[in-house]
């Protein structure tokens, strides 16, 4: 928390000069406020970690704060899911962690958390292993061969392939313009801009800007890539679990229990797609959920890799002879849910076109240049992908797995265990109904709790839920009516 302060008041100070303020009178009023602030953050931690005791029990694992304000917590150690290790460049220097037991609740107060930060290192190794029942080892002894995958620098190149690195880029320029209005320079530096190219068309600008714009976008999405996956390691360890180690300035360690596995989720972007690339999430029952305050995604067990390498990786961690997303033969869909989704598409990708319009003929032509290259540009593109995404939709049934695919942006092949669904929610809308489609929805307590096989044909749909899962749906299916045995009809003559 020193850190994170710290870094709050050095904007603050480049703020309070770039506006007009000498930098001594700056410095005299911010530097004391600054050494204030964090001092205090310092202390309230330090009476945070001084106030704070565990206790492990063989039924229980008990935290207390006894400090001013008295708080106690008890938790039952047969609701732990989920033990997860972090430490930041600071902690790892201090040589401690933050230790995260998680019960699997994701309320947003984060009452289904228990954090105990920092622990000394060694000793968050050792709760970790003890919560986990798996005392009679330590991580560190995982055989070689019970390695499931590590890092390969060729994966870097699959980094850049995602809409993570022109954001990257845009996100880099209004960081710089930002920094330019901090210094009031912002009116020099867009008239410095427009100097260097004055002499070059309008559409040349902007490419070039662009081009600039992505190629930082690159460099950043090469680097977070770094950052994160750094020595990765895929292992399974004594006693049942999978444990993914990872990362360079912030390392993280991120347990699941293979018991509560229930599948996995073969993720293909588009970007990564093209590339012949894919990565595994997990789907998992009380695995830790990603929030406003913690973007790292505890479901991945493998980053954009070869789809080869992740269908090998889906079948370790399967522990099956090969990937049920590999060996399945999807069964497409009615050729009405193409036609769905091509009017989506194109809605979506009428409106904007039709706002830009009627205002360019409401206010200013140039609007009304804009939104005709953007129609140019937005209708096929929305064709295209609506073609995709119908040729993605696909479902089957393979051994213990039911499997379901779709998306067009984000490719999504779940194989979610046949045992883990339990239930299933058939919508069918008007416009379905209409045309004999419906949608099979599988809930579960694991993974996102959901996973839908999307416009699939009505007959098909029922009977893929129920071989998928036999007797969930059978009370609510109608028997096929009995046709009544007919009888010869006696003709009476006429008088």
């Amino acid at each position: 928390m020193a850190g994170v302060a710290l870094g709050a008041a050095i904007p603050t100070t480049i703020g309070v000069i770039g506006g007009g303020t000498r930098w001594w009178l700056a410095l005299a009023f911010v530097v004391p406020a600054a050494i204030l602030f964090v001092g205090a953050i310092v202390f309230g931690d330090y009476l945070r970690w001084r106030g704070t005791r565990y206790r492990c029990t063989p039924e229980r694992l008990e935290v207390v704060f006894n400090l001013v304000i008295h708080s106690r917590k008890s938790l039952p150690r047969e609701r732990i899911r989920s033990v997860d290790l972090t430490a930041n460049p600071l902690h790892r220097l201090l040589g401690v962690a933050v230790l995260t037991i998680g019960t699997g609740q994701h309320e947003k107060s984060g009452h289904g958390r228990i954090k105990l930060d920092p622990l000394a290192r060694a000793d968050a190794e050792s709760l970790r292993t003890e919560l986990l029942h798996r005392t009679e080892s330590k991580p560190e002894a995982v055989a070689e061969d019970n390695v499931l995958a590590k890092l390969d620098w060729q994966w870097l190149r699959y980094a850049p392939m995602s809409f993570l690195a022109p954001t990257l880029g845009l996100a880099a320029f209004g960081a710089l313009f930002k920094v330019a209005d901090w210094f009031g320079a912002q009116k020099g530096f867009i008239h410095w801009a427009f100097e260097r190219f004055r002499e070059f068309p309008l559409v040349v600008t902007i490419l070039v800007l662009l081009a600039a714009a992505l190629v930082v976008g690159v460099v950043g999405a090469l680097a977070l890539f770094v950052e994160m996956w750094w020595n990765y390691r895929l292992e399974r360890e004594p006693g049942g679990t999978l444990r993914v180690r990872r990362g360079l300035l912030t390392t993280r360690s991120i347990t699941v229990e293979e018991r509560r596995l229930r599948g996995i989720d073969l993720v293909e972007p588009l970007g990564n797609r093209l590339v012949g690339a894919a990565r595994v999430d997990a789907v998992a029952t009380g695995m830790r959920q990603k929030n406003d305050d913690d973007k790292t995604d505890y479901h991945t067990l493998l980053p954009a890799a070869p789809r080869a390498e992740a269908h090998r990786v889906a079948a370790l961690v399967l522990r099956e002879p090969v990937s049920p997303t590999e060996t399945v033969r999807l069964r497409p869909h009615p050729v009405a849910a193409r036609g769905r989704r091509l009017r989506w598409a194109l809605i979506g990708a009428a409106l904007p076109v039709l706002v830009l319009v009627v205002l360019g003929l409401l206010l200013t032509g140039v609007l009304l240049i804009i939104g005709v290259a953007l129609a140019v540009v937005a209708f096929p593109v929305a064709v295209l992908l609506a073609f995709e995404a119908y040729r993605n939709l696909g479902h089957g049934i393979t051994g213990r797995y039911l499997v379901a695919r779709s998306g067009a942006v984000r490719r999504s092949t779940v194989a979610l265990e046949r045992d883990g669904v339990i239930g299933l929610v058939v919508k069918q809308s008007v416009f379905q109904r209409r045309k004999g489609l419906v949608t099979l929805t599988a809930t579960t307590a694991a993974g996102s709790g959901a996973y839908s096989v999307f416009d699939a044909a009505t007959d098909e749909a029922l009977e893929f839920a129920d071989i998928a899962t036999p007797g969930i749906l059978t009370p609510f299916l109608e028997p096929p009516a009995k046709v009544p045995e007919s009888s010869a009809a006696t003709e009476r003559s006429r008088p």
